[in-house]
């Protein structure tokens, strides 16, 4: 018999972090998370996005073992700004029992038809910043901070209860020796001089701070027409601020502005903290800080996370300059790979800005809608 317990205590919310590490502990390509790192996510009074959403978080029993756990979510800005009338479901893990899978989704119908919403859609999370899809291909790849890794049955569980697929989304890598600088190096000189345009790079985070508003803003710009954006709130800029700048060596962040010192085009590219997340297995103490920091000043292979620029600038080869600013930089620190990021399969202009590098897509992942 299956029972669902919803997770409010402390405890049962750490159970509910832990199951996947039960789960994964012999699989070497699960990413795991900094527990309380996960914690702090789900806690309503730290984290800003239970401003504009609600959340609940479910544990599955058989035989008084935890078989499986489910977040459900609704963003309250989605539902009545955009008005899309969807329920979200995260932090999806369960072990290969269609049964264990079916009761829990149950849990998240039922929260969608309280509220008289239309359909359901997941893996994701509370908003655009956070993890999303379900792995459908690459199961042999190394995950990264920033996705969910799950097993190949995850998918079959979703297309066996009616699930059809919402959105694609790839990922792809490229050994830094496929950067040639000729691509970039003359059009960004020029790109500068008939644009007005400089390059902003940094050495100290403290040095970053003052930008990184104006960072989340363009973000909010440039993502804007995407159909699943959904923009950052004040309150969720500054938590993060706290909750990733710090993470990134300073020398990875990268700003494009103008004459007037106005922010046009930003890219953030984070160290590979895998294998380190690894080592720490969920905790930064006694020995897990001393990983992540190894990382963050030597890891030879970066993850491209974030770039935007202002929709006036789109298609003007901006990030020509951007590129050239890395160029710089990795060869400087001989990084050997470059990864990129879950990018929406239909963001053709994102996947345009790497054809030069020759790209291999090694992962895909996609999420799953259902009507209520």
């Amino acid at each position: 018999m299956i029972t669902i317990k919803e997770a409010k205590t402390k405890k049962e919310l750490t159970n509910y972090v832990k199951f996947p590490f039960s789960l994964y502990k012999d699989n070497p390509y699960w990413v795991p998370p900094i527990i309380a790192d996960e914690l702090e996510s789900f806690d309503k009074t730290k984290n800003p996005a239970f401003d504009n959403a609600e959340a609940y978080f479910y544990l599955a029993y058989k035989d008084n073992q935890i078989v499986g756990r489910i977040t459900a979510i609704i963003n309250w800005s989605e539902v009545n700004n955009q008005h899309k009338r969807k329920v979200r479901f995260g932090w999806f893990d369960v072990i290969d029992d269609i049964e264990v899978t079916k009761t829990l989704l149950e849990k998240v119908y039922e929260l969608g038809r309280q509220h008289s919403l239309e359909h359901v859609e997941g893996p994701m999370g509370f908003s655009n910043l956070d993890k999303v899809g379900v792995l459908t291909e690459g199961y042999d790849q190394m995950g990264t901070m920033i996705t969910w890794y799950n097993n190949p049955y995850y998918v079959t569980h979703f297309e066996q209860l009616g699930f059809q697929v919402e959105k694609e989304y790839i990922e792809s890598i490229f050994p830094f020796s496929n950067v040639k600088p000729e691509f970039f190096l003359k059009a960004q000189e020029l790109i500068k001089k008939r644009y007005g345009l400089r390059s902003l790079t940094f050495t100290k985070t403290k040095d970053i701070m003052p930008h990184v508003d104006k960072m989340f803003d363009l973000f909010n710009e440039s993502y804007a027409k995407l159909a699943s954006f959904v923009a950052i709130s004040d309150v969720q800029k500054e938590y993060f601020k706290k909750k990733y700048i710090s993470f990134i060596n300073p020398e990875y962040i990268k700003f494009v502005v103008d004459k007037d010192d106005k922010l046009v085009a930003f890219s953030i590219v984070m160290p590979s903290f895998s294998e380190a997340l690894q080592k720490a297995k969920g905790k930064l103490f006694p020995f897990g800080f001393i990983h992540l920091l190894k990382a963050r000043k030597q890891s030879k292979d970066v993850v491209f996370y974030l770039i935007g620029v202002h929709p006036d600038y789109q298609n003007k080869g901006v990030t020509a300059i951007i590129f050239d600013e890395y160029y710089k930089t990795f060869s400087e620190k001989g990084i050997q790979n470059c990864i990129r990021t879950p990018e929406l399969a239909e963001n053709t202009a994102i996947h345009l800005l790497w054809k030069n590098f020759d790209p291999k897509i090694h992962c895909q992942r996609k999420t799953y809608l259902k009507y209520l």
